[in-house]
């Protein structure tokens, strides 16, 4: 069947176009105007049989007049004909330069003028033809592999160095479908150059355009990327946004990588011939399809969002920021612009969105009312919350740093330089910022602490907490923004808050032995000081069974410091004096525990409700509370 679309193909006769600049018609010097020398003779002999040569082969594949040629392809496997045909193109060009400089035989210039149109519209039939029966050919992976392999296309454009390229290929792992991609790329260039060097450049981008447009919105369509308006996006629930979102990260990656970067290499291949026109015909296909895919980041961020989402957000920043480099080569050009200015103003809105949250994260610790203490003096949801967050956030040290750079903290006051543990407070505006949220935390600690009537409880409460904050800290990226400084000076804290625990929990126990316990004292005054023992222990054992101390290895540390300062002023009173009192007394003497006794008390202690080994978890109590989320890159 013969092809409709380029029946109706009219050339446009742009300037570019090799004509004459008066109308042949009206215009027929004779030979009497100019003089006849044998040179003169000779070229336009030569050109006259240029015309007649390019005639026979323009006829011969003229698909209006020729079934061959209507269902015959140009382009065949050996390219021998092709070649032929885009030579007769070059030389009837030269041909019409020439009748057209000279005035001469206007006869000539018709007659080529003529044979040229219907060679375009061969051109065109092929160009067409190649570009869509090629699509497996030129999707996004080939052309893919062929960009990355390849710095440019080795073939010339009227393919009569072919030989040549397929010599230079023979020694190289190149795939039978990476062959036959160079072989439609090359094509296509020569058909580009010989139409465009024609004056055809309209005809040819207009081909080009309408078929890999389509490729590559089909594309974008398959991965879900829509077009969508502001109204549409803010009226959806969190979690249908929170899809949209990672299918969007997913797509952005895809689209970049495996649409616009093998289009923009297909377009610097086909149009090499000309920058402004490469540019030109990339902006138009890519254009609309690029502004719908990086228009939906902004249009998500002004959603209202509470601080957990922020995560996802930033995953939208950083998706962005890490393909700037691809995206800046690629749209380049004041025709992409406005892809550009879209990009730019998306992180800019998407960054005022994260610090955003980051506010409503900071209010939400400080406003934090909750009055009931942790039982046993625990670690508080808030503390896991916050720790949580902020760990998570250290993870996007390679953005964050920018996003809060210009976001000064608002202070009455200078924080003390002790505060960041020796760091250089002006190298990282993020430790900055995390530093302060830590410190905001610690002095919510501070106030939650004092809801526990008993002293020793409220610093197991702060021990607890401060402890999982210094662990955090360890062992996430926090480690390399903090400082190991930083970490080893709260945890120095820890173990001032274990000591005044181990000080105002057990001082009537200490008080209740002699400051000497190897002095010569009354039998009377030793089995007094027994008595006291006995009770003190037994009542400081009972008041903190089901108190916790949720790191082991914080747990192992106070009870080696408590054995140590308890059993050996104990030992000692016990050694001096328990012989001589069972031998008075008997079973009156108040000698109730040996030392290794205490041992085995303390062990029991600090596990939780009686011993529970430190198993008691907040797990129920977190995943119904405001403290919980999933946030991050990681599980948490």
């Amino acid at each position: 069947m013969r092809n409709h679309f380029f029946k109706s193909l009219t050339p446009s006769h742009s300037p570019a176009r090799t004509t004459p600049s008066h109308s042949p018609a009206t215009s027929t010097p004779s030979r009497s105007s100019a003089p006849t020398t044998p040179s003169h003779a000779l070229s336009e002999s030569l050109m006259e049989e240029n015309i007649d040569v390019a005639e026979i082969l323009i006829t011969k594949w003229d698909h209006t007049t020729s079934s061959y040629a209507d269902i015959t392809p140009l382009f065949q496997e050996d390219r021998y004909e092709a070649k032929r045909y885009l030579k007769a193109v070059k030389d009837l060009q030269t041909a019409m330069k020439y009748f057209g400089s000279e005035h001469m035989k206007s006869r000539h210039l018709v007659r080529a003028q003529n044979l040229m149109q219907t060679a375009m519209k061969r051109l065109q039939r092929e160009f067409h033809r190649i570009l869509s029966e090629n699509r497996a050919h030129l999707d996004p992976e080939s052309i893919s592999n062929r960009s990355s392999r390849d710095s440019g296309l080795t073939g010339n454009s009227d393919l009569e160095d072919e030989s040549e390229d397929d010599l230079r290929f023979a020694n190289e792992d190149v795939t039978e479908e990476e062959r036959i991609s160079r072989s439609v790329i090359a094509d296509l260039k020569s058909i580009a150059e010989g139409m465009i060097s024609a004056g055809y450049s309209k005809e040819c981008v207009k081909i080009y355009t309408v078929t890999r447009k389509s490729i590559v919105e089909e594309g974008l369509y398959n991965l879900g990327v829509a077009k969508t308006s502001y109204h549409h996006v803010h009226r959806m629930e969190w979690e249908v946004l929170e899809v949209k979102i990672k299918n969007w990260l997913n797509a952005v990656k895809i689209a970049v990588k495996n649409f616009f970067e093998p289009e923009k290499f297909l377009c610097d291949q086909v149009f090499s011939i000309s920058d402004m026109i490469r540019e030109s015909v990339f902006s138009e296909i890519t254009r609309e399809s690029a502004l719908t895919l990086f228009g939906f980041p902004e249009m998500a961020v002004k959603s209202k969002k509470t601080p957990e989402k922020i995560f996802l957000i930033l995953n939208l920043y950083e998706v962005i920021f890490d393909l700037l480099p691809e995206i800046e080569s690629m749209f380049y050009c004041e025709s992409t612009s406005s892809i550009r200015s879209l990009i730019d103003h998306s992180l800019t809105k998407i960054a005022e969105s994260i610090r955003s949250m980051l506010v409503d994260f900071e209010s939400h610790i400080q406003k934090d009312s909750s009055k009931t203490p942790v039982p046993s003096g625990g670690v508080h949801p808030l503390t896991r919350y916050v720790m949580n967050y902020i760990s998570f956030l250290s993870d996007y040290s390679g953005i964050l740093p920018g996003i809060v750079a210009d976001w000064p903290l608002m202070l009455h006051s200078p924080l003390p330089e002790s505060f960041f543990g020796g760091n250089d407070s002006d190298e990282n505006p993020l430790t900055i910022r995390l530093a302060w949220i830590i410190l905001v935390l610690l002095s919510k600690l501070d106030s939650k602490a004092e809801l526990y009537h008993d002293a020793p409880l409220s610093y197991i409460f702060l021990a607890n907490n401060l402890k999982y904050i210094v662990v955090k800290a360890r062992t996430s990226n926090l480690r390399f923004l903090l400082g190991d400084e930083w970490i080893e000076s709260h945890e120095a804290k820890v173990k001032q808050y274990a000591s005044s625990y181990q000080r105002m929990g057990w001082s009537r126990v200490f008080l209740s032995l002699p400051e000497n316990p190897t002095a010569d004292i009354s039998p009377e005054r030793a089995r007094k000081h027994f008595h006291d023992f006995n009770i003190a222990f037994e009542e400081a054992y009972r008041h903190q069974a089901s108190w916790i101390v949720t790191d082991s290895k914080l747990r192992e540390h106070i009870k080696i410091s408590l054995g140590k300062n308890l059993g050996t002023l104990y030992g000692e009173f016990y050694i001096k004096h328990r012989s001589r009192l069972e031998n008075l007394y008997g079973c009156d003497s108040e000698v109730r525990f040996a030392p290794d006794d205490l041992g085995n008390y303390l062990s029991d202690l600090l596990h939780g409700d009686g011993n529970l080994g430190g198993s008691v978890s907040s797990s129920s109590s977190l995943s119904s509370s405001p403290y919980h989320f999933h946030g991050g890159r990681r599980s948490g």
